[in-house]
């Protein structure tokens, strides 16, 4: 099934040539970019991008799931080259890799299962050698610093598409707000980490629960662009027993510096938040339940009440907003409407103008919660290329769509 284009609704000025989106991957086997959306995938020099390939559908991967992980090779055909394996991975995030240094860039780091323990692993394709991290990255500063890590145990209990199979971690499954887990500033030169911000330690600044088997957590975290600041959700979950899919959720959005100083909580009770990225080294967009409570996409600066709802309407969803590098452009996507198509579109910053990219299908296989293909789109550094998973072919596969400044 071929995507659906669909017609613009941009108004004023000219945007870039995007070209039809073509795979640069293919079957038999899945595959899908080895990081969260708004993460680079691309090497400094745009020739590899970082992709893993399994067989699983239709169900939640474990630890018994080995996904190949590997690069594509823009320079030779968009050859998938086998380089590693990883046991930590799920269909939303992958595996989190991240590219580390700068040109020529050779390393990457991503998460692993090994000897029981849940780890980042260093990878440089150039020596094909690995070096473990004790803890597994949940973000990476761009200088390829410091990560941040997160309990991803405790996150297969209470979002179970977005941690791992296998116990690598103490989940602390009896204790709702811990004193000793939450966001953890990891070195990534020695491995050593220090926790900088306790789930405890937000407590009062979150809804309250009742439920007393309930969970908090933190996930979805994400440095600015300068490396100075973090953002992460922090949610509460109740009704965890017995539930195939975990619903009851209460989210609350929060920023801190880097050392996990001056914590803030982003926005008035009962926005929540749900999908984010830095513009620059101070405002951010999250999508959140906005005035009325309508989901959109909401720009501001973490302290300050400077909210702006962008799009004018037309990108009042939640969806994953990711900015291109310049600060010119937002891309966007949708959940599937009632025609199981996932819609793609970017909005001019400058103002606000929506050019829609196409509607994908969603065959049935794909449908399945733990295991959905969410688009997911990021740019490439330079701003050339614009990317996605998408499954509207029959089969979960690697997109780019060039973009030509006219």
């Amino acid at each position: 099934m071929v995507c659906t284009v669909l017609a613009g609704v941009a108004l004023a000025g000219d945007f870039p040539v995007f070209s039809a989106p073509r795979a640069i991957t293919s079957g038999p086997k899945d595959h899908l970019f080895a990081s969260y959306y708004a993460i680079n995938a691309w090497s400094a020099d745009g020739r590899y991008a970082t992709v893993l390939e399994t067989d699983v559908k239709n169900r939640l991967p474990t630890e018994q799931d080995v996904a190949v992980l590997g690069v594509v090779d823009a320079q030779d055909g968009n050859r998938f080259i086998p380089l590693t394996e990883t046991r930590c991975w799920n269909f939303q995030e992958a595996t989190m890799a991240h590219w580390l240094g700068t040109a020529p860039q050779t390393q990457f780091i991503f998460n692993d299962l090994v000897d029981g323990r849940f780890v980042s692993v260093v990878y440089d394709m150039e020596k094909r050698t690995r070096r473990v991290v004790p803890f597994p990255v949940s973000a990476v500063s761009q200088d390829g610093r410091w990560a941040v890590s997160i309990n991803y145990a405790r996150l297969r209990l209470t979002r179970p598409d977005y941690g791992y199979g296998g116990n690598g971690q103490d989940a602390r499954v009896d204790t709702v707000w811990p004193e000793d887990d939450g966001l953890w500033l990891v070195n990534l030169a020695n491995g050593e980490a220090r926790l900088i911000v306790t789930i405890a330690s937000v407590r009062d600044r979150m809804p309250q629960v009742k439920d007393p088997k309930a969970l908090a957590y933190f996930c979805h975290t994400v440095f600015s662009r300068d490396g100075s600041k973090i953002f992460w959700l922090a949610r509460t979950v109740e009704n965890l027993a017995g539930q195939k899919v975990v619903r009851k959720w209460e989210t609350t959005s929060f920023t801190c510096n880097r050392d996990g100083s001056d914590v803030r909580r982003c926005f008035p009770d009962g926005w929540g938040g749900s999908h984010f990225n830095w513009l620059d080294g101070d405002r951010l967009m999250v999508t959140a339940k906005y005035k009325d409570a309508v989901w959109s996409h909401v720009l501001f600066t973490p302290g300050k009440e400077d909210y702006t709802r962008l799009g004018k309407g037309l990108l009042d969803f939640d969806g994953h907003g990711v900015f291109s590098d310049d600060g010119k452009w937002m891309a966007t996507d949708t959940y599937p409407d009632r025609l199981s198509e996932r819609k793609l579109m970017v909005m001019r910053m400058a103002d606000h103008a929506v050019l829609p990219l196409g509607g994908f299908f969603v065959p049935e296989l794909y449908r399945e919660q733990y295991s959905r293909c969410d688009l997911h789109p990021r740019w490439r550094p330079d701003g050339k290329m614009l990317a996605f998973n998408s499954v509207h072919e029959g089969s979960r596969q690697v997109y780019v769509i060039d973009v030509t400044v006219k």
